[in-house]
């Protein structure tokens, strides 16, 4: 039970969530309002997002034993925000009934569970490395911009590293924070406690919103969450089977919907943060962390929409800092893992660059694309030798 309560446990578990929210919360509240949604509406959406991550983040972590981070679809809320208006609320719930239910469909049938297990572990490193990249990159661009309290962050990172290996992450984090309450940066006035009532929206359906939005958000959110999700997983060294959590993601997105639970997926980003040997040295352990992320996101979604204010006190410059500095090291495993077969060089290199270029096409993220070039590389090559 002592394994439970270690801080490197508690700590990557709460950084998850802290990047996870200030990192695209204002784009949920893009999304909700874009649907027409009143505030008690919104908070409701804040209650079902937060109840429904936490509860398949403790679940299914405890269920596979393994660090399952869950989250809402990102691209998917920007996707909401500009597809949503004018189609009001009823049928914005709709849309997620209906997205829900096909991502449902799809881990029930072991459809994606087919498509994944094609994917070369090379290529699915490197998509993982072209994903996390830009937050590698933002340590330095927020270092620029804020050097005092990103300076102070790394130096007692590379101190910690050195001295307390297990405590580099909240070591730094510790460093952030007094570091931006000595410079006057902590928005602290932002912060209020109030809970959230959830608010029961009936869908309405028609062919136009479920073709035109519900369709392409299950694309988004299967190709730019969903793999990337379980890259992570597998690049970390965890065969958890795909089918069930992208079942359970997307039950939990039917029965939540009503009250504004847009989409489930698994995670990548924030999901690294708790596989990383800084939550735990021992990887069986590690599903701890994301059992701590779901409680901290229960947390959340019972205070509802106000509890972002307390992410919104950080200051930007040190939400990126501690992202970045918390991923260097899956950073430099996937690279490492990407290259290290000579044969399938070429195609991991394209699927890095390609991933971390950020491309679009279609509302579909440079992580489907990225992985799409590299493994048609890959198929060419292999047919070549």
């Amino acid at each position: 039970m002592q394994n439970w309560f270690r801080l490197s446990l508690i700590s990557s578990g709460f950084i998850a969530v802290l990047v996870g929210y200030t990192s695209s919360v204002a784009i949920v509240f893009q999304a909700a309002t874009a649907a027409g949604a009143t505030t008690e509406q919104i908070s409701s959406w804040m209650w079902a997002l937060g109840l429904g991550m936490g509860a398949t983040c403790i679940g299914l972590s405890l269920r596979y034993r393994a660090p399952i981070l869950t989250a809402w679809s990102t691209p998917g809320a920007a996707l909401l925000a500009t597809s949503l208006p004018g189609l009001g609320i009823g049928q914005s719930i709709g849309v997620f009934l209906f997205c829900s239910l096909l991502i449902t469909i799809s881990g029930m049938t072991g459809a994606f569970q087919r498509i994944v297990q094609r994917v070369p572990h090379h290529i699915a490193s490197a998509m993982l490395a072209g994903v996390l990249f830009r937050f590698g990159a933002e340590l330095f661009i927020a270092m620029q911009n804020q050097w005092l309290m990103v300076g102070t962050m790394f130096i007692a990172f590379l101190l910690a590293r050195r001295y307390l290996p297990r405590y580099t992450i909240p070591l730094a984090l510790a460093a952030g924070i007094a570091a931006a309450a000595t410079l006057g940066q902590l928005r602290l006035e932002r912060l209020e406690w109030e809970l959230a009532r959830p608010v029961l929206m009936m869908p309405e359906f028609s062919l136009s919103a479920l073709l035109g939005v519900g369709l392409p958000l299950f694309i988004v959110t299967m190709t730019s969450q969903n793999v990337p999700g379980l890259a992570v997983l597998r690049a970390n060294g965890y065969q958890t089977p795909a089918s069930p959590l992208i079942t359970w993601t997307g039950f939990t997105g039917v029965l939540l919907a009503p009250f504004g639970g847009y989409s489930y997926n698994l995670a990548a980003i924030t999901a690294a943060i708790c596989m990383s040997r800084d939550a735990d040295p021992d990887p069986s352990r590690r599903y701890l962390a994301a059992v701590w992320a779901g409680i901290f996101y229960l947390v959340i979604g019972i205070f509802g929409a106000t509890v972002a204010g307390l992410f919104e006190a950080f200051p930007p410059a040190l939400v990126a800092a501690i992202a970045g500095l918390a991923l260097l090291g899956t950073i430099g495993n996937s690279l490492a893992t990407a290259l290290s077969d000579e044969k399938g060089r070429d195609a991991a290199l394209i699927t890095f660059l390609a991933t971390a270029s950020g491309i679009s096409f279609a509302g579909i993220s440079s992580a489907f694309w990225g992985m799409l070039l590299g493994f048609a590389l890959h198929l060419l090559t292999a047919r070549h030798r």
